[in-house]
């Protein structure tokens, strides 16, 4: 019984549930994603390119000829998805981009930032002093000298 106890009590952690919920919304949002790449990403791109589907490049490495992917699959034909590969960088780079955004956003709200650090800590004392300093105005000790 106290591996369930302990189960519970994991489970019900509040990092847990974020951690959970943020999987269920980002499937969503994947999903989301996917739907704007094949349906209103790529038709123009293909329509642009000469009409070509990109769902439907494929080299079949049966030697058969189909003229499609999906004939092709059908009838078992190994194949190499190239197009659909295409799709799924293309997805992938907007996901990437659209978290990119979100992380700087959230970073500006948060005032996280990249920015050097401008402070460091005394080895001696542990005292927080500026980072350009070569000797601790608490302690006094030589910094350049303690090798920081």
């Amino acid at each position: 019984m106290k591996i369930i106890d302990e189960f519970k009590k994991f489970a019900m952690r509040g990092n847990v549930l974020d951690m959970a919920v943020g999987i269920i919304i980002g499937a969503a949002f994947g999903k989301i994603v996917t739907s704007l790449v094949n349906d209103i990403v790529m038709p123009p791109i293909g329509v642009v390119l000469g009409k070509v589907n990109f769902s439907d490049l494929f080299i079949d490495l049966s030697g058969e000829h189909y003229t499609s992917l999906s004939e092709a699959q059908k009838a078992g034909a190994a194949t190499i998805n190239y197009g659909l590969f295409i799709n799924n960088v293309i997805d992938f780079l907007i996901v990437a981009w659209v978290i990119f955004l979100i992380v700087q956003q959230v970073n500006r709200l948060t005032g996280a930032s990249n920015a050097p650090p401008v402070k460091k800590d005394c080895p001696r004392c542990y005292s927080s002093i500026d980072i350009r300093a070569t000797r601790c105005p608490d302690c006094t000790s030589d910094l350049a000298q303690a090798g920081s």
